[in-house]
């Protein structure tokens, strides 16, 4: 019987708040209030935040609103 390999994990990729920030073209004090206030997801790296490019998507497909 061969044992049985886990599941290969999907990359996850990384932005830092500067990149979010371009990306969602907002100042990098706007970035940081989202992920302090909990809107965003971030990881903290030592003295700083990387954000998940995923939790960017998320919080843009979340926030958008219909215009009638």
């Amino acid at each position: 019987m061969r044992p049985v390999a886990p599941a290969p994990r999907p990359a996850v990729s990384f932005l830092t708040v500067a990149e979010v920030a371009a990306i969602m073209r907002v100042s990098k004090m706007t970035v940081y209030r989202l992920v302090h206030g909990g809107e965003m997801a971030a990881v903290r790296v030592g003295r700083s935040f990387r954000v998940p490019e995923t939790a960017v998507r998320e919080y843009l497909s979340d926030a958008r609103t219909d215009v009638a």
